[in-house]
């Protein structure tokens, strides 16, 4: 590493001041939140929250449990990034309750910078939060982005002004990444990207639907079959099918 960015002479610009609110709900996608959360807890100075409704623990989908550090109401307004982690049923629970979009739609209008992964842009499109927006999800929730007036993109992270979106579980460290790279440097991320030694090199080349067998793909996207009309229920009770027919908005 060049002496301008070796770790014990780091530079001015390697430290800032973000506040960044990570949203935990019960059933989220642990890998959603984890992935994400150690790229963004590694950037210096930053302080980042843990948010949930309230103090006790959040079991996910795996049933590992997260600790909250603030609650909604204690999380600061003015956040420098607002991060949302997907989920299956856990998500569409979300995304029925309404303390947790009137949050997202609060805290999100401020945000320096919106962000996702999984579905949890799902929650964020509920939320009114991507309207006029291209964005990423899961592959097998990809057609459900329009419904939210989003545009969807087939990418890793898709970024379009201030919203920054990641694919499916894994593209959370992706996404991780992407944001470090955007606030410090790219030094900065890749110092993060090798300490992590994050080098996938997956004993399958199944990740997605176009290199996974056609069998397996099949198998995968018969487990949405109930999920997705549920979330596209969930959208319609908010207006969103009329919404999403005129198209992105500014």
């Amino acid at each position: 590493m060049s002496k301008e960015h070796d770790m014990h002479a780091m530079p001015a610009s390697w430290t800032g001041t973000e506040q960044i609110g990570m949203l935990m709900y019960p059933g989220m996608t642990a890998l959603d939140f984890v992935g994400p959360q150690h790229m963004l807890a590694g950037l210096m100075g930053a302080k980042v929250h843990h948010i949930a409704k309230t103090m006790s623990a959040v079991v996910s989908d795996t049933q590992l449990a997260f600790v909250p550090t603030v609650t909604l109401d204690q999380v600061p307004r003015d956040l420098d990034i607002l991060f949302v982690p997907g989920g299956g049923d856990g998500t569409l629970a979300a995304m029925r309750d309404a303390q947790i979009l009137a949050f997202l739609a609060d805290r999100g209008r401020r945000a320096k910078w919106v962000s996702s992964v999984c579905t949890g842009s799902l929650l964020l499109g509920a939320a009114g939060l991507l309207k006029g927006y291209q964005a990423t999800t899961h592959w097998a929730t990809h057609a459900l982005l329009t419904e939210v007036g989003a545009t969807p993109v087939n990418a890793r992270v898709v970024r379009d002004r201030n919203r920054i979106t990641g694919a499916g579980v894994s593209a959370g460290l992706d996404l991780g990444l992407t944001i470090a790279g955007m606030l410090r440097d790219p030094a900065y991320a890749q110092t993060m990207q090798l300490l992590a030694e994050y080098a996938p090199e997956p004993p399958y080349s199944a990740g997605t639907p176009l290199s996974a067998p056609p069998e397996v793909t099949m198998m995968v996207a018969e487990m949405f079959k109930d999920f997705n009309p549920q979330i596209r229920t969930a959208l319609a009770s908010k207006g969103f099918n009329e919404t999403a027919s005129k198209g992105p908005q500014p």
